[in-house]
């Protein structure tokens, strides 16, 4: 492929999503208008006995006040926990006695802790960071076309962090956890390298860091495409995990399986009318 050489790390998320065609941000307008119409008389806190993980990717720099402002709205509706006190009470079987986030951040990026981990740190809101271990540490200089292969479409350059910057966010209450090591869709993959994308980015998370990398989060994370739901779970169990995490949209309530956690994806500029509809699914 052609890399454009031309190609800047996007510190806005304007500059992200140029690239999207007309017809693409038409689509985006439609479907925002649609999910306001559809949150109209909803509410997250008509139910409870739940833990709701919301995930995002980035946090660029113009979306810095919408996740500031995302906290505190959810804050009016549960409590902030970090993952191992969310999987504990998945573990634990009982009943879940109000209503409580875990935030999570896929993939690795520089701006989650530039821009994200600072309002974390301010609001006292625990966070997990799942990390795609073979990007850890690239330039945008010396590795610059295997980042722009990270995504399929090879028109953004994103920066990654590296692992000062890992020991930085752990320094700040964050916890860690995999995101395999070369963001491989799980299901592509046969069982011994399925195996080996769990244990070597397990191990190297855990040398860097010096702590236990107990967490997974399965990349692109849809089940039966993007990973196999009558395997993976066990092997993710197998190599040394607490829980496995998804993309699959819900909440977690007691009984339910810590290697099959539903997350609710997130864009950190949406409004509290996106937020109260997909949170009260």
């Amino acid at each position: 492929m052609q890399l454009d050489q031309t190609i800047t790390p996007p510190t806005r998320y304007s500059d992200f999503v140029a690239h999207h065609a007309p017809r693409q941000r038409l689509r985006e307008r439609l479907r925002n208008s649609a999910v306001l119409a559809l949150s109209i008389g909803r509410s997250i806190s008509r139910t409870g006995g739940w833990v709701r993980f919301p995930y995002y990717h980035h946090v660029f720099d113009d979306e810095r006040a919408g996740f500031a402002r995302q906290l505190d709205y959810l804050s009016r509706f549960g409590e902030f926990i970090s993952i191992s006190d969310a999987v504990a009470l998945l573990e634990s079987g009982e009943t879940i006695d109000g209503r409580y986030f875990c935030i999570t951040f896929d993939d690795g990026f520089l701006n989650n802790l530039i821009n994200a981990v600072p309002i974390l740190v301010d609001k006292k809101v625990p966070a997990a960071f799942f990390l795609a271990t073979d990007y850890i540490g690239l330039k945008t200089d010396v590795d610059r076309d295997r980042l722009l292969d990270f995504y399929d479409h090879g028109r953004v350059l994103m920066e990654f962090l590296n692992w000062d910057d890992c020991r930085k966010m752990i320094n700040a209450g964050m916890e860690v956890g995999s995101h395999t090591t070369c963001h491989a869709r799980m299901s592509g993959l046969d069982k011994e390298a399925a195996m080996n994308e769990l244990k070597n980015s397990k191990r190297k998370i855990e040398q860097e860091l010096g702590r236990a990398c107990e967490h997974f989060c399965s990349p692109f994370g849809i089940p039966g495409f993007d990973f196999i739901p009558g395997r993976d779970p066990g092997l993710a169990a197998d190599a040394g995990y607490r829980s496995m995490l998804t993309t699959e949209r819900g909440s977690m309530g007691a009984g339910d399986n810590p290697f099959r956690i539903r997350r609710d994806h997130m864009l950190a500029n949406w409004g509290n009318h996106q937020l109260r509809y997909f949170l009260s699914l």
